[in-house]
């Protein structure tokens, strides 16, 4: 396909226009070949992913976290001229998708973490740039916070954290991936949930969780954050006649 058209397709999906004031600059960040023939999806704008797409011979890259942030890179020099000048060697376009991948109601981060645990009556959680990222709702059934952890990290990979007790039957949770940080375990608390599902567990969250009585269930910045990537991958492969593949390239944090 051509790359213009798969780019105004994920624009349009991920609806770009209603992210204005997110920092990372959404979007088409490198302009590579106009013919794409092969897709690769990661969290990370990195080496490693960049080396995978070169190896596999994928065209165009899809990821969350992109290179271009804010005003953008002041010297294109160290590891930032080594990534650039191997997309731009390979003719490979870059695509990043930030707060949009996190907040899309079918296909995001989070949406996807509340399908694996059957999050029921869902609103919107966690206001972040101007916009709500995450989900809230009620668990559909009794179950232990271990349980439950280990649910979702068999679903998507990677290890867990907890704050609570193990045995602890949580009812309402609160779903932001990523570092959602101390303000997320503030809010879960000011409507009530007893649980917070998220990727990373600060040290000044411990305290505010505790003292709040709110259970957390950290899964990794990173594999909670695979989630989106691997779900669109999913979308496009099913509507375009075009090969996928998702490079896993794991931090453990």
């Amino acid at each position: 396909m051509l790359r213009d058209d798969l780019v105004k397709f994920l624009d349009n999906e991920l609806d770009l226009a209603a992210f204005s004031g997110d920092v990372s600059n959404n979007g088409l960040q490198i302009e590579g070949k106009q013919e794409v023939n092969k897709i690769l999806f990661a969290v990370d704008a990195c080496q490693q992913t960049f080396d995978i797409a070169v190896k596999e011979n994928a065209d165009f890259i899809f990821v969350h976290h992109g290179l271009s942030w804010g005003g953008g890179l002041k010297r294109w020099t160290g590891i930032d001229a080594k990534r650039f000048a191997t997309l731009f060697k390979h003719d490979i376009s870059l695509y990043a998708a930030h707060l949009p991948l996190d907040a899309h109601p079918v296909f995001g981060n989070n949406a996807v973490l509340s399908d694996i645990v059957d999050l029921r009556q869902r609103k919107p959680f966690f206001n972040y740039d101007g916009v709500d990222i995450g989900f809230s709702g009620i668990l559909p059934q009794d179950i232990t916070l271990k349980e439950l952890a280990e649910k979702l990290s068999s679903a998507i990979g990677g290890t867990y954290l907890l704050r609570g007790e193990p045995d602890r039957i949580c009812r309402k949770a609160a779903v932001v991936s990523g570092g959602g940080g101390v303000d997320s375990v503030i809010e879960a608390a000011r409507i009530d949930c007893d649980l917070l599902i998220t990727g990373e567990m600060e040290h000044i969250m411990h305290h505010a969780a505790m003292e709040n009585n709110v259970a957390v269930i950290a899964l990794g910045h990173y594999a909670s954050e695979t989630t989106g990537p691997k779900a669109l991958m999913k979308l496009i492969a099913r509507t375009f006649n075009i090969p996928t593949i998702f490079a896993d390239c794991p931090t453990g944090l």
